[in-house]
């Protein structure tokens, strides 16, 4: 099959309705699928503002502020690649982890979908999982931290 005809169907499906098309010609056989994009999610941290302070008080000039950590402390497990976050291997499967579940390195944390595989996510270090940071079927980028082991 050329460029020039595979340009024209995919334009056809562009200009369509139509959200897939396959064609076969002898032994050549084609598919277009035109997906519509995902939605983008943002996730949004939230910290707690410190308490407004009296004005009849002062603090020593010496004594440092206090910060508060945006998330727990501990060992960040973080996405290996871009894809969808699941808890468990299926919709109403019990997850494999919970906060507070002590975890071996190698144990299965969680599973990312991407371009329809689902890859196991192992746990890199052992001990006790401190937090999930992403929702059941959220997109994740590369990078991004899912999970506080402590």
């Amino acid at each position: 099959m050329d460029l020039r005809k595979l340009k024209k169907l995919i334009d056809l499906v562009q200009e369509s309705g139509i959200s897939e098309l396959e064609v076969t010609e002898g032994e050549e056989k084609v598919r277009i699928a035109k997906h519509p994009p995902a939605p983008v999610q943002s996730t949004t941290y939230l910290t707690a503002a410190p308490a407004p302070v009296p004005a009849a008080q002062t603090l020593p000039a010496a004594a440092p502020a206090p910060t508060e950590p945006a998330e727990p402390e501990g060992h960040v497990v973080k996405a290996p690649m871009v894809g969808t976050f699941y808890r468990a291997s299926a919709p109403g499967a019990k997850p494999f982890v919970e906060v507070g579940q002590t975890v071996k390195q190698g144990d299965t944390l969680c599973i990312i979908e991407a371009m329809k595989l689902m890859n196991e996510i192992e746990a890199d270090a052992s001990g006790v999982i401190k937090a999930i940071l992403v929702e059941n079927g959220q997109p994740v980028e590369y990078g991004q931290p899912l999970m506080i082991l402590g």
